[in-house]
């Protein structure tokens, strides 16, 4: 079966996307899926999640050579394209380290995007820059999955990765704001993938680099952080978790019609995930996901039944992602 590349993106920041990432990332590899967790929001915050304070001091401080922007530098200069590092957690799970100067690589997507209309070798290269990456590493970890985690916004990093990606999952919250970046989002993804076959048609013979297919299908939304009373959000939730499916439905996968009336029963939802509270500090400080804390961390009492329940919660949605991108 081929890799699936799969990314989780909201245009709404604060949402719990890069959580998200990190757990589904740790559950894939538990259930025995080869598992590569790219970090490329420029904040890096999945790959803090990851890594002890004395690793990333050890990486950051001495400016190792090992993140994303390591590999993107030589393919932007013209040279020979280096292997990206790949720090592994476990022997199931593997981390492509982020980079804050990242966010520096905009502006030349940018010029790359619009002389793609050219048929411009370089700019087809520069476009097509996380495509090879990402299709090394999986080679070299013998990946099953990639996951990507990006940051909240419509720049021009986020569509390169978009268009190389199979897969979309938008992490939502019920809220305005949240409501409004899935709108944002829907049609920015529809309006990128027609931009990217127009340039697609345009591609020279002579380029030798696999560029993105332009899947990037979205399966759904996870509906994050919302607090349960009797299995289903309290009412102040409500509101604007009733709007999701909808809104969904038509701005994401350009439906008219969906005959759901809340996020339950929507075939769109993937799930709706618990706020965890006092579990995720102690996730924080030991470096751990939720479902792995043991009483050595802290996780006594009443926490021991909310750990074992993030197991089975996180199991069912690893295994609803799975499913869904067969």
């Amino acid at each position: 079966m081929a890799t699936r590349v799969i990314t989780f993106f909201n245009n709404k920041g604060g949402v719990g996307k890069t959580t998200t990432v990190y757990h589904v990332a740790w559950m894939l590899s538990q259930l025995g899926v080869r598992t590569l967790a790219f970090d490329l929001d420029p904040q890096s915050n999945l790959t803090s999640m990851f890594l002890t304070n004395e690793r990333l001091e050890d990486i950051y401080e001495s400016n190792a050579p090992i993140t994303i922007l390591d590999a993107i530098t030589p393919i932007v200069n013209g040279d020979q394209a280096v292997p990206v590092h790949i720090e592994r957690i476990t022997d199931n799970l593997g981390l492509i380290l982020g980079n804050l100067a990242l966010s520096t690589f905009e502006d030349t997507l940018s010029d790359a995007w619009l002389k793609c209309l050219n048929g411009e070798i370089y700019s087809f290269r520069i476009t097509s820059i996380f495509k090879t990456i990402i299709d090394e590493s999986v080679i070299r970890f013998d990946a099953d999955v990639v996951l990507v985690d990006v940051g909240p916004n419509l720049g021009a990093i986020n569509r390169a990765i978009t268009i190389s990606s199979d897969y979309i999952i938008m992490p939502v919250a019920s809220d305005l704001f949240s409501i409004q970046g899935i709108k944002n989002l829907g049609t920015t993804l529809n309006l990128w993938k027609k931009q990217w076959q127009q340039r697609k048609d345009l591609k020279p013979q002579q380029l030798t680099v696999r560029i993105p297919e332009n899947y990037s299908n979205p399966i759904g939304y996870i509906v994050m952080q919302y607090s349960a009373k009797e299995s289903r959000p309290v009412k102040s939730y409500l509101k604007w978790a009733e709007r999701i499916p909808r809104i969904f439905a038509q701005y994401v996968l350009n439906l008219d019609v969906l005959n759901v009336n809340s996020t339950e029963a929507d075939p769109n939802c993937i799930a709706l995930l618990k706020h965890y509270r006092s579990l995720a500090p102690m996730s924080m400080e030991v470096h751990k996901p939720i479902f792995l804390l043991k009483p050595g961390d802290g996780a006594i009492g009443a926490h021991v039944y909310a750990v074992q329940k993030s197991y089975d919660d996180f199991k069912l949605l690893a295994t609803k992602i799975l499913e869904r991108c067969l």
